[in-house]
C-alpha cells in the first residue's frame, strides 16, 4: 500500500503561489505552528485535492479557497512595530492613507497531491480551480471527469464518501457521541452497503404492496364466490315465487270484479230511493219561503241596531282617551308649579340669610362711621386745649431769665458736651428706629383685625357650604329613590308591553294552530258528531276501543304527515275487540242512521310479521310501526294498519331503498310522498286533515289557552296609565335635577371662594407672622437705646441740676427738665399726638372700606335672588293659567262623555228590540223547518250511503291501476289509466255523515257519481259470487288471497337474481386471473428483495464483525497504562437479523470505571473513544495515510503520550498518519515535522519540512 510523498499548494486560501508540503519517506509526520499560520488550511487543501466538497472545508463556495491577500497596516508598540493583516476590501477606502498599491489578487488556484503507490511509482492527484470557480480534476497532469477521479482513489483504498482516513478539528467528539442511525450509516459507507440501500427500500415497498394487493385480490375471490351460491339459491326461489304470484292475481282479480259488482249495484238502487225524496222536498220548499224573507228582514234590522251601538262604544272610548290625554297632561304642569312653589321657598330662605348677613354688616359699617367721627371730635378738642396751653406757658419768663438761661445752657453745653451728644446722637438713631416700630405696630393690629374678619367670613361660609352639601346629600337621595321608581315604573310598562307583545304572538300563535286544526264549519260538525257517535258506542259495548288515530300517536311532530299518509283508509277506522262486537256496532251504525264506519276487529285481523331485514337497512329510515307510541292491548290492531311500510327521512332515500336496493315495502317519506310496492309513486299532501285530528284533547286545550290569553290580555293595566305616571316621576326627576344642579352650582361658587378666603386668610397670616417678629425687634432696639438715653441722661441731669439750681428756685420750677417740659418739649408732644390720631383715623378708615365693599357684594347677591324670584312667580302665573284652560277643557269632555252614554243606552233598548223580533222569526222558520228535516235526514244517509259506495268503487278502480290488477272490461269500456290516482271523492267514505250550510239545498242536488269511463266486465263472475254479497263470500275471497300473499311473503325472493348471478359469475372469472397476477408478481419481487437484502447483510456484517473484532484491542492500546495494563473495554451492538435498520450502538468502560453511555464521559474519555472508533473502522479498508487535525485538544499528557505511542506502533508501511497538533508531547514523537508559519512581508502562509530521525 503506498504513500504521500508531498503536497504542493499553488495560491490556495492563506498560501500565496506555490509552496510544498514534503512528508518524505516518513510515516509519522506532525504538522506544526502557531494559531493563525494556516496549519489547518494545509489539512483542507489535502481534503479539497480528494475531492471533498468545500462546504466541509469552512466555506460555501470554491472560489472563497482562492488566496485572497492582506493589506498590512504599520503599529508601533513599546517601541517596536507590529503587522496587524487588514481586508483587501478595507484597503480600497483607505489607499493614500496607508500608501500601499491597489492589490491584485489571483483568480484561480490549485492542490496538487504525489502519491507514491506500491510500485514505487508517483501517482499526481490534482485539482483546481478555475477562473470561472469551478473544479478540474488531472491525474498525472491529464484532465479526468470527477467520477474517474474518485474511482482512481477508491482503487488505491481512499474511500472519499466515507471519509474514514479525515477526521477535523472539533469532529472527535461528535463522532463518539453520534447517533446510532448515523454510526450505521458510516459503516454502510466503509463496507459498500449503502450502494444497496437504495434497492432494499424500493424493493421492500413494492414487497409490501405487492402483499397487499395479493390478499386483497383473494379476499375478492372469496367473497365472489359466496355471492355465486347465494344468487344461485335466489334464483330457484325467484322461479317458484312467479307461480305463486300468478295464483294470487288471479284471486285478487276475482276479489276485486266480486266487491265492484256488488257496489254498482248497491249504488244504483240508493240512487232510486234519492231522486223520490226530492220530489217530496220540492213541496216542502215552496212553503217556507214566506218566512225566510221575514227573517231576513228582522236580520238586516238588527245587524243594523248593532252596528248603531258599535259605533257609540266606538265614540265613547275615543271621548274617554281624549279625557285622559287631558288627565295625563295636567300632570307634568302640576309637577312644574310644585317644584317652582318648592324652589320660591328656598329663595325665601336664602333671601332671610343673606338679610341677616347685610345687617350684621350694615352694622359693624355704622359702628365703624361712629368710632370715626369720635376720633375727629378728640382730635379737634386736644387742639383746641393744646393751643390754649402753649400760649399760657410761653408767657411767664422775661427777656433778663431767658438770657440768664441761655448763658446757663451755653456752661451747660461746656461742661456736659460729650454727654450731650451722645444723648443727641442717640435720639437721632432712635427717631427712625421708633418711627419704623409705630409703623410696623399700626400695620400689624391693622391685620389682626383684618385677619378676625376674614376668619368670620370663612366661617360664615364653611357654614352655608355645609348646609348646602346637605341639600345636595339629601336631593341626590331623593333623586336616586325617583330613579328608582322611574326605573320601576319604566321596567313595568316595558313589562308591560312585552307581556302584551307575547300574549299577542301567542293569541297569533293560537288562533294559527285553531284555523289550521279547524276545518271549516261543516268538518267540525261532522267530526262533533262522529266523535260523539264513537263514545255511544263505547258506553254501549265495552269492546269497543276507539278510532285508530286516537289509539297512536307519532313520537316526533314531524312523523305526523307520514304516518297520516301510512294509515290512509284506516286512519278513522274503529278498533274493535272481537267480530261480533263489530257486527253489533254495524246494526247500531244502521239503525240509529249514524252513518258508516270501518271496523277492525282483534281476534280475526291477520298481521303479517314486519320484515326483520328492514331494520337498519339506512339510517334515514325506520319501520312507520316504530314511528308512532300505542298500547299493548291495541297492537295487533296499529300493526295491521301499518303494515310492512316504511319512513323515510327524504325522497332519495325512499328512491334508493324501493328501486336501487328493491324493498318490498311502501316507502313514505316526511313530507307525504308515497313509492308503493308496484313502484307507483304518490305525491302532494293530501292528508292535511288527518294531521290535523291527531289529538282532539290539543284542540280544545288550545281553546282553553285562548280563553286564558284573552283574560291575561284584559287584565293587563292600560298602557296610557302607565305612561302618565312614568311622565309624573320623570318630571318630578327632572325638578330634582334642576334643585341638585342649582345646588352643585351654589356648591362650587361656596368652594371656590372658601378656597380664594382660604389663601386670603393665609395671606393676612402669613403677613403677620412676617411683621410681628419684625416690629419685637424694633421695640427691642427702642428699649436698648432707652436704656443708654437713659443712663447719659442722669450724667446731663446732674450737671443740670447743679448749674440750673439757682435759676430754678428763684422761678418756681422743680428743675430745668420741668421748665423744659412745658416749654422746650411741647411741640413734640404736640407732633406726637397728632400721629396718634393721624394713626387711629386710618386704621378705621381701612375697615370701613373693607367692610363697606362687602355690604356692597351683599347687596348684589340679595338683587340676583329676588330678580330669580320674580322669574318663577312669572311661571307659575303662566303654568296656572295653562292649568286653568286643561281644566275647563276637561269639563267640556265630560259633559260630551255624558251625552255618548245617553246615546249608548238608547241604542242598546234598540238592539234588544231587534234582537227580541229576530229570535221570533227563528223560532217561526224552525218551527217549519222540522217537517223538512226528516226527510232531509233519510235523503243525507242515502247519500252517505252512495258517497261510500263510490269511493270504496273508486278506490278499488285505483287499487287495480296502482298494483296493476288486471281485470276484465267491456269493449265500450275506458281504460284504467283514465282512473286518477291523486283525485280523491268529495267527501271521505269512512266518514259517518255529512252536514251542509243548507240542507234543503243539498238534498235538491242531483248526486252524480264518477266511473271514470270504466266498465268492467261481469260475466266472467259465476253466478254464485254475484247472488252472495255476504261477509262470508268477503272473508273466504281474502283468506285465500291471505294464504297466497302469506306464502309469498315468506318467501321473498330476488327478481334480478339470474341477471346478478352471471354478472358475479363473470366477475369471478376477471377476479381469478388478476388474483394469478397478484400471486406471481409477489413472488418476483420476494425473490429480488431476498437477493438485496442478502447481499447488503453481507457487506455489512463483514464490516461490522471486523470492527467490532478490531474495536476492544484498539479501545485496550489506547487506554492502558502501567497502572491498567489491561486498559478499558469497548465493544458495537446491534440487531442479529437486518443491523443496518435498528443502529449499531457503541460502547465503552474506561479503566476503573462502569460501562456508561457515551455523553456522560468527560472529553479526553470521549476523544480516546472516538480515537479508537476511527482506527478501527479504518482498519477494515484502511487507507494508505490518516490525517488527524488537533485531536489532542481536550487530552491531557497522559493520554496524549498514549496516543503517541499507538501512533508510533503502527506507523508503517501501509498506515501513514499525518498529524496537526500544539502539544509537544505528540508531535515530538514523529518522524517528520512540516512547519507552517506566517510571513507578513509576503502575506502568506509558509511551510518546512524537518527529518527528526537524523537527530535521534
Amino acid at each position: 500500500m503506498g504513500k504521500l510523498i508531498r503536497l504542493e499548494l499553488f495560491n490556495f486560501k492563506s498560501y500565496k503561489g506555490h509552496h510544498v508540503l514534503l512528508f518524505g519517506d516518513a510515516f509519522f509526520t506532525s504538522i506544526i505552528g502557531p494559531n493563525g499560520s494556516g496549519k489547518s488550511n494545509a489539512m483542507d487543501a489535502i481534503s479539497f485535492v480528494l475531492g471533498i466538497k468545500s462546504s466541509a472545508l469552512r466555506s460555501s463556495h470554491l472560489k472563497e479557497l482562492v488566496y485572497r491577500g492582506r493589506v498590512l497596516s504599520k503599529s508601533t508598540a513599546n517601541g517596536e512595530e507590529h503587522s496587524n493583516g487588514t481586508d483587501a476590501h478595507e484597503q480600497d477606502t483607505s489607499n493614500q492613507a496607508n500608501g500601499t498599491q491597489e492589490r491584485n489578487d489571483p483568480k484561480s488556484a490549485w492542490v496538487m497531491a504525489v502519491y507514491e503507490d506500491d510500485a514505487g511509482i508517483e501517482q499526481k492527484y490534482k485539482r483546481t480551480i478555475t477562473n470561472q470557480g469551478v473544479s478540474e480534476y488531472r491525474i498525472n497532469e491529464r484532465v479526468v471527469a470527477a467520477q474517474q477521479y474518485n474511482e482512481s482513489l477508491e482503487e488505491e483504498n481512499i474511500l472519499i464518501k466515507a471519509r474514514n482516513f479525515l477526521v477535523f478539528q472539533g469532529d472527535v467528539e461528535a463522532i463518539a457521541v453520534q447517533k446510532p442511525q448515523d454510526l450505521t450509516r458510516l459503516i454502510e459507507q466503509v463496507s459498500g452497503s449503502l450502494e444497496y440501500k437504495a434497492e432494499y427500500d424500493k424493493l421492500k415497498a413494492e414487497l409490501d404492496e405487492a402483499a397487499e394487493q395479493q390478499a386483497f385480490q383473494l379476499n375478492r375471490r372469496r367473497g365472489i364466490n359466496s355471492e355465486i351460491r347465494q344468487y344461485q339459491e335466489q334464483k330457484r326461489e325467484a322461479e317458484n315465487f312467479q307461480k305463486k304470484a300468478a295464483e294470487r292475481d288471479e284471486a285478487i282479480v276475482t276479489h276485486v270484479l266480486w266487491k265492484l259488482y256488488h257496489l254498482q249495484r248497491q249504488i244504483e238502487e240508493s240512487s232510486a230511493e234519492i231522486q223520490k225524496h226530492q220530489d217530496d222536498l220540492k213541496e216542502y220548499r215552496r212553503g217556507i219561503e214566506k218566512y225566510e224573507r221575514n227573517l231576513e228582514v228582522a236580520r238586516k234590522d238588527h245587524v243594523q241596531a248593532a252596528r248603531s251601538v258599535a259605533k257609540a262604544e266606538r265614540a265613547i272610548k275615543a271621548k274617554e282617551r281624549e279625557i285622559e290625554e287631558k288627565t295625563s297632561s295636567l300632570v307634568p304642569i302640576d309637577e312644574q308649579i310644585s317644584v317652582s312653589n318648592k324652589q320660591l321657598t328656598k329663595y325665601a330662605n336664602r333671601v332671610n340669610s343673606i338679610l341677616k348677613e347685610r345687617n350684621a354688616q350694615a352694622a359693624t359699617v355704622a359702628q365703624l362711621e361712629k368710632d370715626l367721627s369720635t376720633v375727629e371730635k378728640a382730635q379737634a378738642q386736644w387742639q383746641k386745649q393744646w393751643e390754649q396751653n402753649a400760649s399760657r406757658l410761653g408767657g411767664q419768663l422775661s427777656n433778663a431769665d431767658l438770657q440768664q438761661y441761655t448763658r446757663l445752657r451755653e456752661e451747660l453745653n461746656k461742661r456736659a458736651s460729650v454727654d450731650l451728644s451722645r444723648v443727641e446722637r442717640l435720639k437721632n438713631e432712635r427717631a427712625p428706629i421708633e418711627a419704623t416700630y409705630n409703623n410696623l405696630k399700626s400695620s400689624v393690629e391693622t391685620t389682626e383685625y383684618k385677619l378676625k374678619a376674614l376668619e368670620d367670613e370663612y366661617s360664615a361660609i364653611t357654614e352655608r357650604k355645609d348646609a348646602v352639601k346637605e341639600v345636595v346629600q339629601q336631593t341626590q337621595t331623593e333623586i336616586e329613590a325617583k330613579k328608582k321608581e322611574l326605573n320601576a315604573a319604566t321596567s313595568r310598562r316595558l313589562q308591560a308591553a312585552r307581556t302584551r307583545t307575547e300574549l299577542d304572538e301567542k293569541l297569533a300563535e293560537v288562533a294559527r294552530k285553531l284555523l289550521e286544526a279547524d276545518d271549516g264549519r261543516r268538518m267540525s260538525e261532522r267530526e262533533m258528531r262522529t266523535k260523539e257517535t264513537i263514545a255511544m258506542l263505547k258506553r254501549t259495548y265495552p269492546g269497543v276501543k276507539g278510532r285508530v288515530h286516537e289509539l297512536c300517536k307519532p313520537k316526533q311532530k314531524k312523523y305526523q304527515e307520514a304516518v297520516s299518509t301510512v294509515l290512509g283508509r284506516h286512519f278513522d277506522s274503529v278498533v274493535v275487540d272481537t267480530e261480533a262486537t263489530a257486527k253489533q256496532c254495524i246494526e247500531y251504525l244502521r239503525d240509529h242512521r249514524s252513518g258508516q264506519a270501518t271496523f277492525i276487529p282483534l281476534d280475526t285481523i291477520h298481521v303479517k310479521a314486519l320484515n326483520s331485514n328492514l331494520k337498519g337497512m339506512h339510517r334515514g329510515m325506520r319501520p312507520a310501526i316504530e314511528t308512532v307510541d300505542y298500547d299493548e292491548s291495541v297492537a295487533r290492531a296499529i300493526s295491521y294498519a301499518c303494515g310492512n311500510s316504511i319512513v323515510c327521512d327524504d325522497l332519495a332515500i325512499a328512491k334508493e331503498l324501493c328501486y336501487v336496493r328493491h324493498v318490498d315495502a311502501k316507502a313514505v317519506t316526511l313530507d307525504g310522498s308515497v313509492i308503493h310496492k308496484g313502484g307507483l309513486m304518490t305525491g302532494g299532501r293530501g292528508r292535511e286533515q288527518n294531521t290535523r285530528r291527531w289529538d282532539d284533547a290539543e284542540i280544545e286545550r288550545l281553546n282553553k289557552l285562548k280563553d286564558k290569553l284573552m283574560e291575561e290580555f284584559a287584565a293587563l293595566p292600560q298602557e296610557r296609565s302607565r305612561v302618565t305616571e312614568e311622565q309624573t316621576l320623570q318630571n318630578e326627576l327632572s325638578g330634582l335635577e334642576s334643585r341638585l344642579r342649582y345646588a352643585k352650582e351654589e356648591l362650587d361658587a361656596l368652594n371656590k371662594n372658601l378656597q380664594s378666603k382660604k389663601r386670603e386668610v393665609d395671606h393676612v397670616r402669613q403677613l403677620l407672622k412676617e411683621e410681628t417678629p419684625k416690629m419685637r425687634s424694633e421695640q427691642s432696639k427702642l428699649d436698648k437705646i432707652d436704656e443708654e438715653i437713659a443712663d447719659y441722661q442722669e450724667s446731663v441731669d446732674n450737671v443740670e441740676n447743679e448749674i440750673f439750681a439757682d435759676f430754678c428756685q428763684r422761678l418756681g420750677f422743680d428743675d430745668i427738665r420741668d421748665y423744659e417740659a412745658r416749654q422746650g418739649s411741647l411741640q413734640q408732644e404736640a407732633a406726637q399726638k397728632k400721629l396718634e390720631f393721624v394713626t387711629q383715623k386710618g386704621r378705621i378708615e381701612g375697615q370701613l372700606a373693607f367692610e363697606r365693599t362687602r355690604l356692597q357684594a351683599t347687596d348684589d347677591r340679595l338683587q340676583a335672588l329676588r330678580e330669580k324670584e320674580q322669574r318663577d312667580k312669572e311661571t307659575i302665573d303662566e303654568l296656572n293659567e295653562q292649568r286653568q284652560g286643561i281644566q275647563d277643557d276637561l269639563d267640556t269632555l265630560k259633559q260630551e262623555l255624558d251625552e255618548l252614554h245617553a246615546q249608548l243606552d238608547e241604542q242598546q233598548e234598540l238592539l234588544a228590540a231587534a234582537g227580541e223580533k229576530l229570535a221570533k222569526q227563528k223560532q217561526e222558520v224552525q218551527k217549519r223547518a222540522k217537517e223538512m228535516e226528516s226527510t232531509f235526514r233519510a235523503i243525507s244517509a242515502l247519500e252517505t250511503e252512495i258517497q261510500r259506495h263510490s269511493a270504496t268503487r273508486y278506490s278499488l278502480l285505483r287499487r287495480c291501476k296502482i298494483e296493476n290488477i288486471a281485470i276484465p272490461l267491456k269493449d265500450s269500456s275506458a281504460s284504467l289509466d283514465s282512473v286518477p290516482i291523486n283525485e280523491m271523492p268529495l267527501d271521505d267514505a269512512n266518514a259517518m255523515d255529512v252536514d251542509e250550510e243548507d240542507p234543503t239545498s243539498s238534498g235538491m242536488k242531483a248526486h252524480h257519481v264518477t266511473d271514470y269511463g270504466v266498465e268492467p266486465e261481469f260475466d266472467v263472475l259465476d253466478d254464485d259470487l254475484k247472488e252472495d254479497d255476504s261477509d262470508a263470500m268477503e272473508a273466504r275471497l281474502q283468506e285465500e288471497i291471505a294464504k297466497l300473499s302469506a306464502t309469498l311473503d315468506k318467501m321473498q325472493p330476488n327478481a334480478h337474481a339470474a341477471q346478478r348471478l352471471a354478472a358475479v359469475e363473470q366477475r369471478a372469472h376477471d377476479t381469478e386471473q388478476e388474483y394469478e397476477e397478484a400471486r406471481a408478481n409477489y413472488r418476483e419481487l420476494k425473490a429480488k428483495f431476498e437477493e438485496t437484502m442478502e447481499k447488503r447483510n453481507e457487506l455489512f456484517n463483514q464490516a461490522f464483525s471486523h470492527i467490532s473484532e478490531q474495536i476492544e484491542p484498539i479501545y485496550s492500546n489506547l487506554t492502558k497504562s502501567d497502572e491498567f495494563p489491561a486498559g478499558g473495554r469497548a465493544y458495537l451492538t446491534a440487531d442479529e437479523e437486518e443491523p443496518y435498520l435498528a443502529g449499531v450502538n457503541y460502547h465503552t468502560m474506561p479503566p476503573t470505571k462502569r460501562f456508561r453511555d457515551m455523553e456522560h464521559l468527560s472529553g479526553g474519555e470521549k476523544t480516546m473513544a472516538a480515537l479508537a472508533l476511527l482506527f478501527a473502522i479504518h482498519s477494515y479498508q484502511p487507507s494508505p495515510f490518516f490525517v488527524l487535525d488537533e485531536v489532542d485538544a481536550a487530552l491531557d499528557n497522559a493520554n496524549v503520550g498514549k496516543l503517541v505511542n499507538y501512533v508510533r506502533n503502527h506507523a508503517g508501511p501501509g498506515m501513514q498518519f499525518i498529524v496537526i497538533s500544539l502539544k509537544t508531547g505528540f508531535f515530538q514523537g514523529s518522524e517528520t515535522l512540516v512547519g507552517v508559519y506566517r510571513d507578513q512581508g509576503a502575506n502568506s502562509s509558509k511551510c518546512l519540512t524537518l527529518d527528526l530521525r537524523k537527530y535521534t
